[in-house]
């Protein structure tokens, strides 16, 4: 019997996205400092993996002040997005570096979210990637 050539893909193309749809990463931190070439810093990679672009709405949280709301990015259907932490603007406001803070990213589709920081305040520079935790 001949194969269906139509099925050979091992994950068919869906319009569900994968993911969901609010995400939480509670230890955020942009390094104030670097050294060498490469600059420290944060990003929320977000892979959208549906056939809608994803819209969404980021709010950053701080031990000291009231948040920075209203922050907006797009990821387009079927890309990734790599979304620096110190380029998320609210208003004139801006995420100061060597200040923690923690992050929601809520969603119009499911998405699937990963915060990356890479630490380069010493010559032995650091790598941190660690997936948020989804809420819904």
């Amino acid at each position: 019997m001949a194969q269906d050539q139509t099925n050979t893909s091992a994950h068919k193309i869906s319009s569900t996205a994968t993911g969901h749809t609010y995400w939480v990463i509670p230890d955020g931190y942009i390094p104030p400092d670097s050294s060498g070439s490469l600059e420290s810093h944060e990003s929320i990679c977000v892979l959208n993996t549906g056939t809608v672009d994803a819209q969404l709405q980021i709010t950053i949280y701080f031990e000291d002040r009231e948040p920075l709301e209203d922050i907006v990015a797009e990821v387009s259907a079927r890309r990734t997005k790599h979304i620096r932490t110190a380029s998320l603007r609210s208003g004139e406001q801006l995420v100061p570096p060597g200040v923690p803070y923690a992050i929601t990213v809520a969603s119009n589709v499911p998405v699937i979210v990963q915060y990356s920081r890479l630490d380069t305040t010493q010559p032995e520079l650091a790598l941190m990637s660690v997936m948020a935790f989804p809420l819904g």
